[in-house]
């Protein structure tokens, strides 16, 4: 079990930037594949952005690609998700989610939310228009 803290969420005009931060408590994150999802007030979760083991392969959500960009920090032992040109319709809790992953090999993304493993309390995002 891995505790994970984020950060970073709060209101923003449409256009703006936000960056969110997740950490693990007291664990290492090189051990983790790390994702984020979202969720809107009547609306399933939905994967946004993953990144590897490795920090070699990421993927995004369609909605938030070329705006988006989600990166492992080594030294603050972090991963963060930068998100730029934000949209009204990017308001919702954005969630922190990990699965350790054993082999160093594996380089998958968590995409779906039943493969991940624990879950941050989520941090919320809204965008005024």
């Amino acid at each position: 079990q891995v505790h994970l803290v984020e950060s970073g969420g709060g209101l923003v005009q449409a256009g703006g930037s936000l960056r969110l931060s997740c950490e693990p408590f007291g664990r290492t994150f090189s051990i983790y594949a790390v994702s984020w999802f979202r969720q809107a007030p009547g609306k399933e979760r939905e994967f946004v952005a993953g990144i590897s083991r490795s920090g070699g392969r990421t993927s995004y959500a369609d909605s938030v690609k070329g705006r988006f960009t989600i990166s492992r920090n080594s030294a603050i032992n972090a991963v963060s998700l930068q998100m730029n040109s934000l949209e009204p319709e990017d308001t919702a809790v954005y969630y922190c989610a990990v699965r350790l992953v054993v082999d160093s090999s594996d380089d998958s993304i968590n995409t779906s939310p039943s493969s991940n493993t624990n879950w941050g309390q989520g941090t919320q995002v809204t965008v005024s228009s």
